[in-house]
């Protein structure tokens, strides 16, 4: 019996010397700085040696705004070719033109028209008959399920569609540099087709507290936009993105004052048809996948995301790319390329922007982990430099040296939730692998204070990883 009692303790030993040390590194001091009610799933690993260093609520799922685009960019990388770009065509059917897009999130006015301009090329000056743009890349909604109402409107959350074009975004300016009480002034570039009036109020910043007044944007499926409320006087106009609401109808607007400023005769419409088919004549590619990813994660495109999305869906099932079979090719290729299994992921998009996604601390550390085991990706590269590049530029709580230039990570932010995922290389050159996923972070509104005062997460994040850094 004493000799199977040892057995037994000496296993038990051992099993737990080979056991993650969770009790190495202890940040409560950073998270204390988190508001009440806060919800904090947290994962720090050694990929040396592949221990958790610190680990909480990693199961919980959480969710992970535009960390989310970490995932995209991994299942683009893995199975569509570095060199891989969207093609836009001028083709050429009996009597009509047909233009077919692929869905290039990047596709601008300029290059369009220098496509419409080789029909000249081909003594094309009139089309006789119809002008058709084909869109059959894409089907499906526009807009992933989770995608709140009241910011459809801007270009954040701008329509994923194969006939994309000007990153589906006009920009204009708001002006309230008149007396109070007046309206203010809008003012959008005459050659965008789009409509955009104003009845918003110039108010001072208090009038604008008593009242409770904001500005508020609604926009309809004919692109037009109405802005009402209120904004404080001020001599700098405020900038405005608008989302086009159809991109169809923008699109087609767009085509006609190239025609014209070509000096082509369209005897036909410019009608919607996924079907035609026509010899083609012309075609633009946009950048390569690489350089799409670079700007998808360190501008934390959202466009770039979702389009991406939909054609690993086409490519992937050889169908129409949607929101749903673009997300089932993504589980499906990090499961096979990377075995990464993500079955209990909920992902509706491939941007983040959705409310309705949600995932593990411990998948996505998954997916970070085979980003650094794997650098011929370079999609670590592609990230954000902590106080350097992109949206970690200007983040309060990473740009001041020892974390300036030591932090490579995706950041991730919604209404209640401030997250990140990258890598922070220690004091001592060691590199660690971390996921910070904060929801539920609503802090008290200091906003009528005299005194500005730093934000709960900056205050946590600069504790944090300061402390990590120094740690080891």
């Amino acid at each position: 019996m004493c000799i199977l009692m040892f057995k037994k303790i000496l296993s038990l030993s051992l099993l737990v010397m080979s056991l993650p040390s969770l009790a190495a590194f202890n940040p409560q001091a950073a998270i204390n700085k988190l508001p009440n009610g806060h919800d904090l799933a947290l994962m720090i690993v050694d990929p040396a040696t592949n221990q958790v260093l610190y680990s909480q609520r990693t199961e919980q799922l959480q969710a992970p705004a535009s960390t989310q685009k970490v995932i995209t960019a991994l299942a683009a990388k893995l199975y569509l070719d570095d060199n891989y770009r969207f093609n836009t065509d001028l083709e050429v059917s009996t009597n009509n033109v047909v233009l077919r897009f692929n869905g290039d999130p990047t596709l601008s006015r300029t290059e369009l028209a220098s496509l419409l301009k080789t029909l000249k090329k081909n003594n094309l000056s009139t089309i006789k008959g119809n002008l058709y743009l084909n869109g059959n890349a894409f089907s499906g909604y526009e807009r992933a399920a989770g995608w709140p109402w009241d910011i459809l409107g801007v270009c954040y959350s701008a329509p994923s569609s194969s006939i994309t074009l000007e990153h589906n975004c006009v920009q204009g300016a708001l002006y309230s540099n008149k007396a109070n009480g007046q309206k203010t002034r809008i003012n959008i570039p005459s050659h965008q087709p789009i409509k955009a009036t104003t009845n918003a109020l110039i108010v001072t910043k208090e009038q604008q507290k008593q009242q409770h007044c904001e500005l508020e944007l609604v926009a309809n499926p004919s692109n037009n936009y109405q802005l009402s409320g209120c904004l404080p006087q001020s001599k700098k106009p405020l900038p405005l993105n608008f989302a086009v609401q159809n991109t169809e109808a923008y699109t087609a607007a767009v085509i006609q004052q190239e025609l014209k400023r070509t000096g082509i005769q369209l005897k036909g419409k410019i009608l919607r048809n996924d079907n035609i088919k026509g010899k083609r004549i012309a075609r633009h590619q946009s950048a390569p996948l690489s350089e799409l990813i670079d700007i998808m994660l360190k501008k934390s495109d959202n466009l770039i995301a979702d389009n991406l999305t939909k054609t690993l869906g086409r490519e992937y099932f050889k169908q129409a790319g949607t929101f749903n079979n673009g997300v089932a090719a993504i589980k499906a290729i990090l499961q096979e390329q990377a075995n990464i299994d993500l079955t209990d992921t909920v992902m509706v998009d491939g941007s983040g922007l959705s409310r309705n996604n949600r995932i593990k601390a411990s998948s996505l550390m998954q997916v970070i982990t085979h980003l650094y085991n794997n650098p011929s990706l370079g999609l670590l590269k592609n990230m954000p430099v902590s106080g350097e590049s992109g949206t970690l530029l200007y983040r309060q709580s990473l740009r001041q040296a020892p974390l300036k230039g030591n932090m490579v990570a995706k950041s991730g932010s919604l209404y209640g939730s401030y997250n990140l995922a990258g890598m922070i290389k220690t004091q001592s050159g060691k590199a660690l692998l971390f996921v910070q996923l904060v929801n539920n972070y609503f802090p008290p509104d200091n906003s009528m204070n005299d005194k500005p005062t730093t934000p709960p997460i900056t205050e946590f994040e600069k504790a944090l990883y300061l402390s990590i850094y120094n740690e080891y």
